[in-house]
């Protein structure tokens, strides 16, 4: 299993198709492929070789696409880079991957004075974007131009396709190693239960780093659909590329669909092409799904549930368990069941199978499962442990196979000895029907431990307050998990660039100076 064999294979079946729209950029299989093997030779102009990092910081656009072909056709690992973060973390990212190339485009250029002030390994720094070419920078465009096409290095199976960083959200950030296998491993689950096909037109509106939009762009190219690009997700751009780019596939997270459902021009837009979408990376709340469910009325929707080190999907709850009403209501609630390729359990902390409905901890074995943490081999040895990896999420498991994801271990709140997950009180406050937005964490008390504490964001044109919202939640769930404090703002929550409220910068006020960190 190899990368760029479904490039390989795109060119020779569809090879006068579309391959990318991306502005008033088209280009076909046969084009893109070209462009690849140069981009190839180039790099290896550059000094890349067998197993050489090249760190990638770019928003969404056919140049990244080029490049997550043309590394691998070069004999090089991937390491793309989260663009929100900052410089320091970005420098931290590139020394301990050891990256030595770095390509970067227009609206991440300003950052290079910032990387250049601490040394690392990047020797060459290659200009991705349309404006003036930066300062120290080669040019994609020149450097692809002038190089003679390179043969494709066949790099497969266990090899080393990337090292991806987690998000930050549980501290540093590690350095996840997936294999070809491992990617390709989801990308032909994805292809099967999202009945991709040659005339799939697929949207990057997710951030290219992430790996959802991975699963999809490796699926999508295999058949030889087409990609369009959004550069970064805005609702009425989103919308706008939808019904002009006639996009049939599309990951969003769960933020995204909100913005996007919640415009009031939406019934503006021709949105009926759009065939399927695959959501993830956070909780989706039943009022919201239903929303959305009801807004793009032509279209089937799959979660799939999972993370880095999975490549990233476990578990998909699929079409045709998307049903607001009938036999099947109940399973709108789970992540759905074990992709085709994993085996999903639940297990207390001896490792031992719970009884079906039990809370445990989720773990999952199979060929999605990541190599291990870049240069943490004790991490590794942490989640890896008696051939299964642990995911460090609570959930049960129902006799049908279903998951329920109850919550994260770290987002799990004790109060006075009673176990509370904030992903249940949050989905209760989600049906609030001036509440847009909302996290729930622990915060702490000297009489309880901790307390539950809500933070809400109010829909515009709403009046949102404590007092309606607590009883709100008193009317749906037991005494023990309803907030005891409650936040109302206007502005949204803090996002990470998978679109995950970062609960960890909403907990520091209330845990700052403190031993224990609930993070």
């Amino acid at each position: 299993m190899s990368i760029t064999q479904g490039l390989r294979r795109a060119m020779q079946i569809h090879r006068s198709g579309v391959a990318t729209i991306c502005g008033d950029r088209r280009r076909t299989w046969t084009e893109f492929g070209h462009r690849v093997a140069r981009l190839a030779g180039a790099l290896g102009n550059l000094g890349l070789g067998a197993g050489n990092r090249v760190a990638i910081l770019s928003l969404n656009s056919d140049r990244y696409l080029e490049y997550l072909y043309a590394v691998p056709w070069a004999g090089g690992v991937l390491v793309p880079l989260n663009v929100r973060l900052a410089p320091a973390e970005i420098l931290q990212i590139l020394m301990d991957s050891g990256a030595e190339i770095l390509v970067v485009d227009d609206a991440c250029s300003a950052m290079l004075p910032a990387l250049r002030r601490e040394p690392s390994a990047v020797r060459r720094i290659v200009f991705a974007g349309d404006g003036p070419l930066p300062e120290g920078c080669c040019h994609h465009e020149e450097i692809l131009a002038a190089a003679p096409p390179a043969a494709d290095a066949q790099r497969a199976g266990d090899d080393l396709a990337g090292i991806f960083y987690t998000g930050g959200t549980t501290g540093l950030p590690k350095g996840v190693m997936l294999s070809h296998g491992n990617l390709l491993a989801n990308a032909l689950n994805v292809l099967a239960l999202l009945h991709i096909n040659d005339e799939t037109i697929y949207l990057h509106a997710a951030p290219m780093f992430h790996l959802a939009d991975l699963a999809m762009t490796f699926a999508a190219t295999m058949t030889a659909g087409a990609h369009t690009f959004l550069p970064k997700f805005d609702p009425a751009d989103a919308l706008r590329t939808l019904q002009e780019n006639r996009v049939t596939h599309g990951v969003f997270v769960p933020t995204m669909l909100n913005m996007m459902v919640h415009r009031p021009d939406i019934h503006t837009y021709d949105l009926s092409n759009l065939q399927a979408v695959m959501y993830g990376a956070s909780p989706m709340p039943e009022a919201l799904l239903a929303r959305v469910m009801e807004a793009f009325p032509a279209c089937e929707f799959a979660q799939g549930y999972g993370m880095t080190e999975l490549s990233p999907v476990a578990t998909f709850l699929e079409f045709r368990h998307h049903r607001l009403e009938g036999p099947l209501k109940g399973k709108l609630r789970s992540a759905g069941w074990a992709a085709p390729s994993a085996e999903v359990k639940i297990v207390d902390a001896q490792d031992d199978e719970v009884p079906r409905g039990t809370v445990g901890e989720i773990v999952v074995r199979g060929p999605m499962v990541m190599k291990g943490y870049w240069n943490q081999p004790e991490a590794t040895a942490q989640v890896l442990r008696n051939g299964w990896m642990h995911t460090g999420d609570l959930g049960t498991m129902d006799e049908d196979g279903f998951v329920y994801v109850v919550d994260r271990l770290k987002d799990m709140i004790i109060t006075g000895g009673e176990n509370v997950y904030s992903a249940e009180v949050e989905n209760v406050i989600s049906h609030h029907p001036a509440v847009s937005m909302c996290a729930v964490i622990g915060i702490p008390s000297p009489e309880w431990g901790e307390t539950v504490h809500a933070i809400a964001v109010s829909k515009e044109g709403f009046t949102l307050d404590p007092e309606s919202l607590l009883a709100h939640c008193r009317d749906r769930v037991a005494g023990y998990k309803c907030p005891r404090s409650v936040e109302i703002r206007q502005q949204p929550l803090p996002l990470s660039g998978a679109g995950k409220i970062l609960k960890n910068e909403l907990r520091q006020p209330f845990w700052e100076g403190r031993a224990r960190q609930v993070i």
